[in-house]
């Protein structure tokens, strides 16, 4: 049983919770897995499910009990090792042939350190009966999410989205805009704040474990480089194509249809090329593209496709944006302002007509420092700042340097003005969606903006990787991956982000990261043999979408309407000169704009809408 689902629950130390408010989050989580689900009530403790069936499908219920029943487990993902893990629970009776069952026997011999055990994607809720505990997992990397409060009355509620707490009558909907400054910031609400007072996410490789009205938070995994002895480059290169070649094949165990998100970079192309080695039958890949040449990756996708011949799919989005948006916003119940979460949320919603199951190419950049910004960030170090400030006024002088965010001219300036700060600062300038000094500008509350800093703590290209690994993955990437595609019942997997690839990609040499402004030099290496030339030479691009033109057509009359919204929280001069400068074509602020959009959208749908409760 690989249990993908969705899971809910509430832990009360003084008394029995009402299994209707569980029964009403579950409500809220159907998405997540469609196929079955129950509430199961525990004495202090009662958990809920909901199930997308995709191995053991005739016996993978849920929850999963130990031989006396008195512990007990919900889960949320894939256990990918589990077959060993049953073949070393040998003097204990598990029940089915999936992953699940296995859970509550390993914590009988290991207590909660045995997640340490389990080499996958999962957040898990275990009820430890005789000792009143509930355990709360999430993996190492952060894939699979898991939200928690406590109530005014000490109960302990968690699930697997902030809209089914929401399902609570007690859960409060206050704002955290200590948090939306970050947000506005990074386009994510980093660590574990959700934007909402008081609703936590457990943080990836970390165990909370509760007992009465105390909860004790331990860190079980922490990124950190493989040991691995010095070797040749051949010998690296051997050692990468062997571990991202065991990590795409254990991911393939699937009792439903399966296939991949093929975007036309090297990273889905190399995990496609695996899947198609691999397979008996042709891997069906998906991919989504735009008329806009600048934004359009088919090509590629398209050589991969005839390359290994796949059963391809393409999805052309001309689709009614405005009219996509609310149900983006409906899935999306924390802030996040990257774009590419719509066309993720689109390809998924083709994907899921066909399979249930899609191997992506995620990771890859974190794992193998394929970003531009980790090139920029060095350059930048040997750039005097007085320079850079000159030179930034020169080039943003240009018109295309302030409209078009894909010309040279614009990325240019966009360096110059990293160079041209202090270094502590430059990771942030970076990644910065709205700079301290347009927040400055915009915020009409007082305290407002905060410093918001990303230093990494390691030198090099490492200490950028740790850095985005600890936090634009599990902030960003991680949410928006799993909130598209399980808004549509869709599973993803992400053979690149197993913990076993992301530690070997931490070990290996600078040489075989990074070469001017070229990343994934290990990764490229090792397969380019598998790609077609076009594809395998291609730079880092990202998953776009013209959010320029889209401010200036397709969304100007939402966007204007949505945002004269005046909750006291900015000025209104300052969102009005964002939408005049972007749609006079003088600046691009489509980036600004579209954050300042999904947040008003997400207030509107998850903040101000009544709560649903049970009655």
């Amino acid at each position: 049983m690989f249990s993908v689902c969705g899971i809910a629950g509430l832990y009360s130390p003084t008394g029995a919770p009402n299994p209707e408010l569980v029964d009403a989050m579950r409500a809220a989580l159907v998405h997540r897995g469609p196929d079955e689900g129950s509430t199961d009530a525990f004495g202090r403790c009662v958990l809920g499910h909901q199930r997308l069936r995709v191995i053991d499908l005739e016996t993978g219920f849920q929850p999963v009990t130990n031989e006396t029943g008195d512990v007990v487990c919900v889960f949320n993902g894939e256990v990918y090792n589990f077959p060993e893990l049953r073949d070393e629970l040998g003097g204990h009776e598990v029940r089915g042939t999936g992953d699940t069952p296995v859970l509550p026997h390993l914590y009988e011999e290991d207590g909660p350190a045995f997640v340490e055990r389990l080499r996958g994607m999962f957040a898990f809720a275990l009820w430890d009966a005789a000792r009143e505990r509930l355990v709360l997992a999430r993996d190492r990397l952060g894939k699979k999410p898991l939200v928690w409060t406590r109530l005014p009355d000490g109960t302990l509620a968690f699930a697997s989205e902030l809209k089914a707490l929401l399902r609570l009558p007690d859960v409060r909907r206050d704002v955290d805009l200590r948090a939306i400054d970050e947000y506005l910031a990074f386009q994510y609400v980093p660590g574990d704040q959700t934007g909402l007072h008081g609703i936590r996410r457990l943080l990836p490789g970390h165990l909370l474990v509760a007992e009465g009205e105390t909860e004790q938070i331990e860190r079980y995994w922490t990124p950190e480089p493989a040991t691995v002895a010095p070797r040749s480059d051949d010998e690296w290169l051997e050692l990468v194509r062997g571990t991202v070649r065991r990590a795409v094949r254990m991911r393939l165990a699937s009792d439903v249809p399966l296939g991949a998100l093929l975007s036309g970079g090297i990273d889905s192309s190399i995990v496609v090329a695996l899947m198609a080695q691999a397979s008996a039958q042709p891997v069906r890949t998906f991919t989504v593209g735009f008329d806009d040449a600048r934004y359009d990756e088919r090509e590629y996708a398209r050589a991969v496709a005839a390359r290994y011949g796949t059963v391809h799919e393409e999805l052309t989005i001309d689709a009614d944006v405005p009219a996509t948006l609310p149900r983006l916003a409906a899935a999306f119940d924390e802030p996040l302002g990257d774009e590419a979460a719509f066309p993720t949320f689109l390809i998924s919603e083709q994907a899921r007509r066909h399979v249930t199951v899609a191997l992506t190419g995620d990771g890859g950049d974190e794992s193998f420092a394929g970003y531009e910004r980790y090139a920029a960030h060095r350059l930048a170090s040997g750039l005097p700042a007085p320079a850079a400030r000159v030179g930034a006024r020169i080039v943003r002088a240009a018109s295309s340097a302030r409209r078009e965010p894909r010309s040279p001219l614009f990325r240019a300036a966009r360096f110059l003005d990293v160079a041209a700060a202090p270094r502590e600062a430059r990771y942030t300038r970076l990644m910065e969606v709205f700079p301290r000094e347009l927040r400055q500008r915009l915020w009409a509350e007082d305290g407002l903006p905060g410093i918001n800093v990303l230093l990494p703590t390691v030198a090099g290209v490492r200490g950028l990787q740790l850095l985005d690994i600890e936090t634009y993955l599990p902030g960003d990437l991680l949410p928006k991956a799993d909130i598209s595609s399980m808004a549509h019942s869709l599973e993803l997997r992400a053979p690149l982000l197993d913990h076993r690839v992301v530690e070997l990609g931490l070990a290996l040499p600078d040489s075989l990261k990074t070469r001017g402004l070229t990343g994934k030099i290990a990764l490229r290496r090792a397969f380019a043999a598998d790609l077609p030339q076009a594809v395998a030479s291609r730079g880092k691009t990202g998953f776009g979408v013209p959010l320029g033109r889209w401010f200036r057509d397709d969304l100007r009359e939402l966007a204007r309407d949505a945002l004269a919204t005046d909750r006291g929280w900015f000025r209104p001069a300052e969102v009005r000169r964002l939408l005049d400068e972007h749609e006079s074509g003088r600046v691009d602020h489509g980036h600004r704009l579209w954050c300042l959009l999904m947040l008003e959208l997400w207030v509107r749908e998850h903040v101000e809408a009544p709560a649903l409760v049970a009655a």
